[in-house]
């Protein structure tokens, strides 16, 4: 129930929401504006900053309207706009994209451009905050992408619901010194191999999982969800047809808003579901858990792959039955059993065998790496490696997945030198 006056109530899902008018230039009536909180005093003091900010907006509006600048322009909070096109997403996007839209919002805009109210007049210093807030941190290329990515989307809805056309943003141009990646070299992989072959009848299947990644180049993900029936033996081919990987959760489930439910809030167990636990969100409808553990903080999700590109067949050498022959071929997953294996235990089990072997600590992504450099110094066209490695373009495959080691940069060298054929001996045989 609303406090008298304030209007501000606590919602069934537990949290505090307090409502404000504002004025929709396009629809011509006043509509309500929503802000939300853990607690009536975090809601109470947004709803003050709103409001307050909602009064400065119209004031701005009222200038540009007087100058004739601005008489079909509108205003619009960018939380509300963001919570709107959250709730899209929800509907229409895998769990996982979800959650990387969501937690970018929750991480880098929440807080920072919440209580904005956008409008083509500050349209200007909406921008300069998030550059200053890309500019204050050593946020990687991919992370800045992800957020102008975020933003853009949310902007992109604005347009299309409220008619506020406001420019895309782009990435500010910040230098930055690329993270030079170390494959394997020959001597390396050697080593690797050594540590296994020494093993004989002991190797496991983490072993067969490095070997395979070497040889094949498939992402951890791909590999952690690998079934026997994604295996051709007949044909020699392995089929990419789903991917696992541990995300963040919010508490045991999470409502359209990226918000804990109420049950989960509550400490409940969510409704058991047929294959999964489920709960209801506020329209009744039930939602689907892809976890059941309750107060988990990550969820280990198996899905489709990353994009349609990822999913694909991979030729594996005819010697690479023998990988799989020590591996339980009576249950589903090829090195999870029942289930798919944990991404992390993997890597654990890599830093093992690398601390075997001799060789300095990288992820096992590197392999992935080392598998596409090798491709490239066999002779291996770029478009044919680029669909191996599940690529949408070949610019992908060789800007950021092939790395010439020192050994293929020597031996060009070398072609350079029976190019000019004797001349550098006799330039040096003289003497001056």
């Amino acid at each position: 129930m609303a406090r008298r006056g304030e209007n501000i109530r606590k919602r069934k899902d537990g949290r505090w929401e307090g409502r404000h008018k504002v004025y929709h230039a396009v629809k011509e009536r006043y509509v309500y504006h929503s802000v939300y909180g853990y607690s009536y005093a975090e809601v109470k003091e947004k709803l003050a900053i709103a409001k307050l900010t909602h009064q400065n907006n119209l004031s701005l509006k009222g200038a540009e309207m007087t100058s004739g600048t601005g008489s079909a322009d509108t205003v619009v909070l960018f939380s509300d706009a963001a919570a709107e096109w959250l709730e899209i997403k929800w509907e229409k996007c895998k769990y996982s994209t979800y959650i990387k839209y969501e937690t970018v919002y929750r991480t880098h805009l929440s807080a920072l451009l919440g209580d904005f109210y956008l409008s083509n007049a500050n349209f200007k210093s909406f921008q300069e905050k998030i550059f200053d807030h890309l500019s204050s941190g050593c946020f990687s290329e991919s992370l800045q992408k992800s957020i102008c990515c975020v933003v853009n989307q949310i902007l992109r809805h604005v347009g299309e619901k409220y008619g506020l056309r406001l420019p895309v943003l782009k990435r500010p141009d910040t230098k930055q010194r690329k993270k030079t990646l170390e494959t394997f070299t020959a001597s390396e992989r050697q080593r690797m191999f050594s540590v296994i072959r020494e093993k004989g009848a002991e190797s496991d299947k983490y072993d067969a999982a490095l070997v395979l990644c070497l040889y094949t180049g498939v992402r951890i993900g791909e590999l952690c969800a690998l079934r026997w029936s994604d295996l051709d033996f007949r044909e020699m081919t392995l089929s990419v047809n789903r991917t696992v990987q541990r995300i963040a959760a919010r508490n045991s489930c999470v409502d359209k808003t990226g918000n804990p439910c109420a049950e989960g809030q509550k400490g409940n167990p969510c409704v058991e579901g047929q294959a999964r636990n489920s709960h209801a969100d506020q329209s009744g409808t039930q939602k689907t858990c892809p976890y059941k553990k309750q107060g988990a903080k990550t969820v280990l999700l198996e899905t489709e792959p990353k994009s349609e590109s990822s999913r694909r067949k991979i030729p594996i050498p005819a010697e690479g039955e023998g990988l799989f022959s020590r591996l339980d071929r009576s249950r589903p997953y090829v090195f999870g059993g029942d289930k798919p294996m944990e991404p992390r235990t993997l890597q654990y089990r890599f830093k093992k065998i690398l601390a075997a072997a001799k060789v300095d600590e990288r992820s096992f992504h590197m392999l992935r790496h080392t598998f596409a450099t090798s491709c490239i110094e066999c002779g291996m066209d770029v478009k044919s490696l680029s669909e191996i490695l599940g690529h949408s373009d070949v610019k992908i495959t060789m800007n950021r997945y092939v790395h010439p080691t020192m050994d293929s940069k020597r031996k060009q060298m070398g072609v350079l030198s029976d190019f000019y054929g004797n001349v550098w001996g006799q330039i040096c045989g003289h003497t001056v």
